[in-house]
């Protein structure tokens, strides 16, 4: 099991690599939004703001439930997706990736991944 260290590592290189995307891809697929990131073995959530800029920084979330787009994972795979050893959709098809979110959100957040 990863720990919290491990998790903010992860989410931190989620940030990066999303701050690599072309800005004019970016800006195309991305809307405001509030994400939270549950890690259900470790009982933390981490919250961070989605702007056509790339992500805010991730901080602690004592109330998962109030954002936009809401994302439920063990750390373990958190770790993985974030080093490209697990595939988001795969990891969504097998039940161990949950997302909480409108239609259109995900339908744009699949285009990011």
């Amino acid at each position: 099991m990863a720990n919290e260290e491990d998790c903010r590592a992860a989410l931190e290189r989620v940030a990066a690599r999303l701050a690599e995307v072309d800005a004019d891809r970016l800006a195309e697929h991305v809307v405001e939004r509030t994400i939270s990131c549950r890690v259900a073995d470790l009982g933390v959530a981490y919250r961070t703001r989605l702007h056509q800029g790339g992500l805010d920084p991730f901080e602690l979330d004592d109330d998962p439930r109030a954002a936009q787009v809401r994302l439920t994972m063990d750390s373990d795979d958190l770790v993985a997706m974030a080093y490209d050893e697990l595939n988001p959709a795969k990891a969504w098809a097998a039940g161990r990736l949950k997302i909480e979110a409108s239609i259109f959100d995900l339908l744009r957040l699949r285009k990011l991944l």
